[in-house]
């Protein structure tokens, strides 16, 4: 690998080097802005793909979509990337385009404090100082995991760990192993330990809608093809999404659609649960969509196994070697999989952006997480997020999303480069009223409608996560950059509007 230089300024500092991180990165050279330090706080690139190494982590976007438009990759094994290959992608892409030199590994943002008489970002990390005038924050929605916090887990004598931290140092072959949680890592999981472990214990609060996953393997052929002939790749591209883009009317236009979903989704379970009872309990009280919809193959057949068994009550504590439930009953177990997701509506970066004497960006978003395009917030110059509020997919693909918002991104600084503005900032009547249209959305849509309880809904019942429209929708929004909604900041300190059509 390249070393990485170690510059004290720069005029973009990017925070993250995941699919967002790299791809501000690659487009920033590519449209002359040339001046940028990449800051990642691991020993590595690719951010939730570097982090998440459990057994049969796998991305349930098919490949072709999956990746970058500017970088198609004719070499993908399976119809559904794996995370060892999303991995090498980002490597690759990283290498292919140049950036690497730029990136700082081990290099965590620890402080980000935007200076009003110097018009820039001092930024302070775990290797040194930084002053940048545009921080790209690129920290990946789903990067913090969450621990629930239960009675007595201090206590316990095993090994416990989170899902996105595996622990590969523990062998959990005949080990009697407890995986809280039935989200999309747990039913990846699940899978893969049950023929290992001597006893398994499935800690269900909710169950999830599951779908039959349908994944294959790319054959020599159709990898030919997409190498001598680039345009057949492209066309698939478009078919799955196009495809996708189908999908979204049932989650934000016309909810109704998805009982055809629901169905298959019943029908998924009785073709694979036989016994009525586990039937029952694996089927979901909610409307499908109101949580995100998983896809396998090896779920329920892995519940049913003799040496699995599905906890429906409540964890009450944890004990040296144990855990008790509500209903009285204790399981001994060796290793707690802590699968119980993320915080994606308090991201602790926000906590870590502050204005000068002012408040931190964590005290902005105290009702809850509001941006402009989900990119830029009011009272925060030169502050550009990817992936921010209300930019998360339930049908497509969250690079397609990073690519929309990189647009924007780039035509604030094309913008500010014509008109020699040091800084803009998004007026916050425009905001406003973008968010107003947003939440209004919201209110019909499943996520907000569907009967559950989940982590797209904060702790004010408002929904900061989800984008409720057509990603295409999106993408025409952020093609252009608008300098009439944003206010521009000169060098001299005075503050005035873009002219408009600037």
């Amino acid at each position: 690998m390249i070393k990485a230089v170690s510059p004290q300024n720069a005029d973009i500092a990017i925070v993250g080097a995941g699919f967002g991180g790299l791809g501000a990165a690659i487009q920033l050279d590519r449209h002359g802005f040339g001046d940028y330090v990449v800051l990642e706080r691991s020993g590595d690139i690719g951010g939730t793909w570097s982090a998440n190494t459990y057994p049969g982590c796998q991305c349930d976007v098919p490949s072709n979509l999956y990746s970058f438009s500017f970088a198609r990759n004719p070499d993908w094994t399976h119809s559904y990337p794996e995370q060892p290959q999303i991995l090498e992608y980002l490597h690759d892409c990283a290498e292919r385009f140049g950036v690497m030199p730029k990136v700082r590994l081990n290099c965590e943002m620890l402080d980000a404090e935007w200076v009003e008489d110097e018009r820039r970002w001092r930024i302070e990390t775990s290797d040194g100082d930084i002053s940048a005038r545009v921080l790209i924050a690129a920290p990946g929605l789903l990067s913090e995991p969450r621990i629930p916090d239960i009675p007595g887990l201090d206590s316990f004598k095993g090994n416990a760990f989170h899902s996105a931290r595996w622990d590969h140092s523990d062998d959990l072959t005949g080990k009697r192993v407890a995986v809280m949680g039935t989200g999309a890592s747990a039913i990846q999981i699940v899978p893969r330990i049950q023929p290992q472990v001597e006893r398994l214990y499935v800690l269900q609060r909710t169950p999830p809608w599951i779908l039959a996953h349908n994944d294959r393997e790319i054959g020599p052929g159709l990898k030919r093809l997409y190498k001598r002939v680039p345009a057949a790749q492209r066309l698939a591209r478009e078919s799955v999404y196009w495809m996708r883009e189908g999908l979204c009317a049932g989650f934000v236009a016309f909810p109704p659609l998805l009982k055809f979903t629901e169905l298959v989704a019943k029908m998924h379970i009785r073709r694979q649960v036989k016994d009525p009872e586990l039937r029952r309990r694996v089927t979901p009280g909610y409307a499908m969509g109101c949580k995100r919809i998983l896809l396998s193959d090896g779920w329920y057949p892995a519940l049913q196994e003799p040496n699995a068994e599905l906890v429906t009550a409540g964890v009450s504590e944890v004990r040296e070697h144990s855990i008790v439930f509500a209903d009285g009953t204790e399981r001994e177990v060796d290793t707690i999989v802590f699968a119980t997701g993320f915080s994606p509506t308090d991201p602790p970066i926000a906590r870590r952006i502050r204005r000068r004497g002012r408040s931190s960006l964590a005290e902005s978003w105290h009702d809850s997480m509001r941006a402009y395009l989900g990119s830029t917030v009011a009272g925060f110059p030169n502050l550009f997020f990817l992936w921010g509020p209300n930019t998360n997919l339930a049908h497509s693909s969250v690079v397609f999303m990073a690519e929309a918002q990189l647009s924007y991104v780039i035509g604030a600084l094309e913008s500010m480069r014509r008109e020699g503005a040091v800084a803009v900032d998004v007026r916050e009547d425009v905001q406003d009223a973008w968010n107003d249209t947003v939440q209004e959305k919201l209110s019909r849509t499943v996520w907000n409608t569907g009967g559950c309880a989940s982590w797209y809904i904060d702790r004010n019942g408002d929904n900061p996560i989800m984008w409720p429209g057509f990603t295409f929708s999106f993408r025409r929004m952020t093609r252009r950059f608008e300098p009439a909604e944003h206010i521009a900041l000169s060098p001299a300190g005075r503050a005035s509007a873009v002219p408009a059509g600037a």
